[in-house]
């Protein structure tokens, strides 16, 4: 499967918006990238729907075929469609690895999957889209908890959100519940993204 492989920092100053949620990226040139990338014209609201629709596809680094599925799947969720795909989004195993803090960006975190280091329950899967119920339990395997880029993103550490729990001492991690819309994405206004697909 295709996966984007260029400068995600491009794609956020492009776009206005963090994608790593750190806002490293706009902090020494907080405008588009290329020789006219200091002005900004005005967008249509075609123009603003596919903005919202790309900054969440970027941010959770799934491919066009990926995303689309998954708001299909949302439909099909009693509750409010926009919160419901957001939902299904965060609750994929390569984002709460990265939630959990064993991995710096979510690519990093969709590598330690793919290559065989994370345990779900016990279990070795390599698939980062495997998405997550409440109580699962996330590890990595015996051989890989020696591995750099891990202690090096568990020492830079950020605060964790609530709805995942990470034990230090045994290195296991728990996905506790589904997340609430308000704690995550809060820039993000999800109704936009319904909006370009019922178009």
């Amino acid at each position: 499967m295709s996966r984007f492989r260029g400068s995600t920092w491009k794609v956020s100053r492009r776009l206005g918006y963090s994608i790593s949620e750190t806002g490293k990226e706009l902090k020494k040139r907080p405008f588009p990238p290329g020789q006219h990338g200091r002005r900004r014209t005005k967008q249509s609201d075609y123009g603003l729907q596919l903005a919202e629709k790309q900054k969440v596809r970027f941010t959770y680094g799934v491919s066009e075929k990926q995303f689309v599925k998954t708001f299909n799947e949302a439909a099909k969720i009693a509750g409010v469609h926009g919160e419901n795909f957001l939902i299904l989004l965060e609750s994929r195993l390569d984002n709460v690895v990265y939630r959990l803090g064993l991995a710096r960006t979510r690519a990093q975190a969709r590598q330690l999957v793919n290559h065989g280091h994370i345990l779900v329950d016990g279990k070795k899967v390599d698939i980062p889209s495997y998405r997550m119920q409440p109580g699962q339990t996330v590890a990595l395997r015996e051989k890989s908890k020696d591995l750099d880029i891990v202690k090096d993103a568990l020492e830079a550490q950020f605060n964790r959100v609530d709805y995942v729990s990470y034990n230090a001492e045994t290195g296991v991690g728990t996905f506790a519940r589904f997340p609430e819309r308000s704690e995550f994405l809060q820039e993000i206004n999800e109704q936009l993204i319904v909006e370009f697909y019922n178009r």
